[in-house]
């Protein structure tokens, strides 16, 4: 695969972003760029349901969202047999090379884009270069694209390569929502990785510049809470309601309160408070809509066990009830330190990188962790690697865009870490 190959299928798939488990087109592009640049050399190429544990999926969306982004990938022309294993939300794929004995390397890619408008100013690059997206309202504003091109190309690289093991690639859908990476750490291909690489393009380093290890993940839950009182008219009969939104309020200015934690760093956020009909109707409806996040996974669960003592006190206090749901979750990880040196020293000789920085934190949260702890859990390593770019506009903005020199630095430093590991098996 060419450079000029990589821009193509980055630009493609920027073209057509889709958000989390409506990764249709998506899906069938990556298979079909595996297929007709790989064809045998692939030993499996486990699609949708099957390349997932289906049961575990978060945060899904509900079935009317995914018919109309599923007819959307059927009227953009990809092969039907491959969009038919995909209904239903059933998205993202496992590809395995197999070259003889050694170890088994997986290496984790997402795939999904961001439910925002993108930037249609001029001077926005794929404005200029005519692969700004085509779907209003949403946007590859985090480098997933250029995520999957990566592993597309590291595929590649490594079925031309000496290496000697097992490569498995995952392209994970739903990471934006937290969402995915459960449900391929529950799948079936996961369990025999002796050594996982994750990847993210970005994170505000420069092009030319690779992160060998990142830490500092933070465990974070979703919570939705919704609050139920009684209506009346706010001007004849006060007295006769039960006002949910005044039960909201108070959860709301109390999250905020919850004690921090001596143990390490805590956040909450109510990202979305809603509710009520007019000026002068008791509401008896109000929903919010939170997240809590932990340094640790235990300090998550600090904060999601304050946070349903102050949404049920809040209920408590003005007569209303309280339904609590909790949505989709990630636990914190840490990168092994022995991937960390392979992915250095082999940043440190690669064309094209000007800095290698041994670790940073992400300070926000990445369900990759869930695959991390997967196969550290049965002995493995793993290593989350950062890859510079420069980027115009912050990760999630409208005008952010890649750097597309760094998806070679990507395949690069990927590709010869895997290759690494098979000689230092040996």
């Amino acid at each position: 695969m060419t450079a000029d190959d990589l821009v193509s299928l980055r630009r493609d798939l920027h073209r057509k972003p889709e958000p989390a488990w409506r990764e249709f087109y998506t899906t069938a592009r990556i298979v079909d760029e595996l297929e007709s640049r790989l064809g045998d050399d692939l030993a499996a190429l486990h699609v949708g349901p099957d390349a997932i544990a289906g049961d575990h999926r978060m945060a899904v969306p509900d079935d009317t969202d995914l018919t109309h982004w599923y007819e959307r990938a059927r009227n953009a022309g990809v092969d039907e047999d491959v969009l038919e294993r995909l209904e239903g939300g059933y998205t993202g794929a496992v590809a395995v090379l197999e070259r003889g004995e050694g170890p088994t390397v997986g290496l984790r890619v997402d795939i999904d884009a961001l439910p925002r408008k993108e930037s249609d100013d001029a001077s926005h690059q794929p404005v200029a270069e005519g692969f700004r997206s085509e779907h209003d309202g949403a946007m590859h504003a985090c480098g997933h694209d250029a995520h999957a091109t990566i592993g597309i190309g590291v595929l590649e690289r490594i079925a031309e390569s000496d290496f000697s093991g097992t490569l498995k690639v995952f392209f994970q859908p739903a990471e934006e929502v937290v969402g995915g990476g459960k449900s391929m750490a529950e799948s079936e291909h996961i369990r025999d990785v002796d050594a996982l690489l994750a990847v993210h393009i970005g994170l505000d380093h420069p092009t030319g510049e690779i992160v060998a290890g990142i830490d500092g993940f933070l465990a974070v839950s979703h919570l939705e809470a919704e609050f139920t009182g009684e209506s009346a008219h706010a001007g004849g009969h006060p007295e006769q309601g039960r006002n949910a939104v005044q039960a909201m309020a108070t959860a709301v200015q109390n999250l905020y309160g919850i004690p921090r934690h001596n143990d390490g760093a805590t956040r909450v956020n109510a990202g979305v408070v809603e509710g009520g009909s007019a000026a002068n109707v008791i509401p008896d409806e109000a929903r919010i809509v939170a997240e809590v996040r932990g340094e640790t996974t235990e300090l998550m669960e600090y904060m999601k066990r304050r946070t349903r003592q102050v949404l049920r006190s809040a209920a408590e206090m003005h007569d209303c009830e309280v339904s609590i749901e909790t949505g989709a979750e990630a636990p914190s990880a840490t990168s092994d330190g022995e991937l960390v040196s392979i992915v250095a020293d082999v940043a440190g000789d690669t064309a094209g990188v000007e800095r290698v920085l041994e670790r940073d934190e992400l300070g926000g949260s990445e369900d990759a962790t869930f695959l991390m702890k997967e196969v550290q859990e049965h002995g493995g390593t793993a290593c989350y690697v950062g890859v510079g770019t420069d980027h115009p506009g912050g990760h999630h903005t409208a005008t952010f865009d890649v750097d597309e020199a760094s998806i070679g630095h990507g395949i690069d430093v990927l590709a010869g870490s895997i290759e690494r590991l098979g000689r230092t098996a040996d």
